[in-house]
């Protein structure tokens, strides 16, 4: 048993070498740096950290360069790192009115107050490969490079959602909760049902991209009570703001990069609720729309109780998108498959012959019956003088 243990050591130890190896990668070009992963892989960075619990994108790029840029493996390594760091306190909630703006879309008004910013996006580009840019830029220092960043001296305007438009009219539902209700921590408290709304916001941010928009697509093809508009799509930095005890007032502590989406959804309404339009919110680390709208989508969908409706698809049931969302959890219960299952294959293998075996008796016992049945059949009466 132990020359066994130590050649498995010997085995994982090689793995790891193997590994780094296959890290590098060809030695003659030079090496993938974090700073390059941060700068030029944003929105890979923004993922792991959605994913991942934790805004920090110089981590992030780490757990990417080390994960050889497996996204889901680097959301895993951020999240175990997440659960080493002390908890000091919970901020004030985000004032995304007040954000800096990069980008800010609405499907349902052309002239919207603030405007409509298009911003850094893919949406508006032809999906044909560049393959300029697969020619080296040269030996220029990233250092010196210009970078794009807001004069914090500047104080960020108040843009009006296209919610509060529809809200002054009464066409739009009130939001629920408030920022003064108690909100739970799925990192420390473990996810029950029925599961509040703040709960499973806090679920849906940080599920798997790719589960959500699955989700959010089947929502739109009849599996979900919705027919959706984008209401507002925006994406910038949002102040973070801490109000520590001793002081009894809240401080700034510094800007994140966020994306915010609500989704608006026709409602017939009942005979106490007039006709409305209901909502559903996404808000994520990062340039993230795609994972914003499908969280928005998703969201709306698990409401459908709160409006009478009857659970009826996938997107709408609580444990099925909650417990199956988390990419950690999901992969983690994926991969064990990859461990040794020596002994319970044994157990199914004799198992299943031994029912090999009894179903073969059972079938030669059977055909043996029935040989004996034909021989001993009923055989014509031999003549007699009569009947001749």
């Amino acid at each position: 048993m132990y020359v066994a243990v130590k050649g498995g050591e010997k085995a994982i130890l090689s793995s790891h070498d193997l590994l780094a190896l296959k890290r590098r990668g060809d030695e003659r070009l030079p090496e993938l740096d974090v700073a390059q992963i941060r700068e030029q892989l944003p929105l890979a960075v923004d993922r792991v950290m959605a994913e991942g619990s934790l805004y920090d994108p110089d981590l992030a790029a780490l757990a990417i360069k080390q994960a050889m840029g497996d996204t889901q493996e680097a959301i895993f390594l951020l999240r175990a790192y997440r659960t080493t760091l002390p908890r000091l306190g919970y901020s004030e909630p985000l004032d995304t009115s007040r954000m800096v703006i990069q980008r800010r879309i609405s499907a349902t008004y052309k002239d919207l107050p603030g405007g409509q910013v298009l911003g850094p996006t893919f949406d508006y580009t032809h999906r044909l490969l560049d393959f300029s840019l697969s020619r080296s830029a040269g030996n220029e220092s990233h250092d010196s490079a210009p970078t794009a960043t807001p004069n914090p001296d500047t104080p960020a305007e108040r843009v009006p959602r296209v919610a509060e438009i529809l809200g002054d009219e009464g066409l739009l539902e009130d939001e629920v909760g408030g920022e003064d209700g108690p909100v739970g921590d799925i990192t420390r408290e473990p996810l029950t049902f029925p599961a509040d709304r703040d709960v499973r916001l806090q679920s849906l941010s940080r599920a798997d991209e790719g589960f959500l928009l699955g989700l959010a697509y089947s929502t739109q093809r009849g599996f979900g009570s919705t027919h959706p508009f984008a209401g507002e799509i925006r994406m910038g930095e949002a102040a973070v703001e801490l109000a520590p005890e001793e002081l009894g007032f809240a401080i700034e502590i510094g800007d994140i990069l966020v994306t915010e989406c609500e989704m608006i959804t026709q409602f017939k309404g009942t005979k106490d609720i007039p006709p409305q339009f209901t909502r559903g919110y996404g808000l994520v680390f990062g340039h993230s729309e795609r994972k914003a709208m499908s969280m928005a989508l998703v969201d709306r969908s698990l409401r459908c109780e709160e409006y009478g409706q009857e659970p009826s698809a996938p997107a709408e049931d609580h444990e099925f998108v909650l417990y199956h969302g988390d990419n950690v959890e999901a992969q983690g219960f994926v991969s064990h498959l990859k461990l040794p299952h020596y002994v319970d294959f044994q157990g199914e293998l004799t198992m299943l012959r031994s029912m090999r075996k009894a179903m073969d008796e059972n079938a030669a016992t059977a055909d043996t019956q029935d040989q004996d049945s034909a021989d001993t059949a009923v055989q014509p009466e031999e003549a007699s003088d009569h009947d001749i």
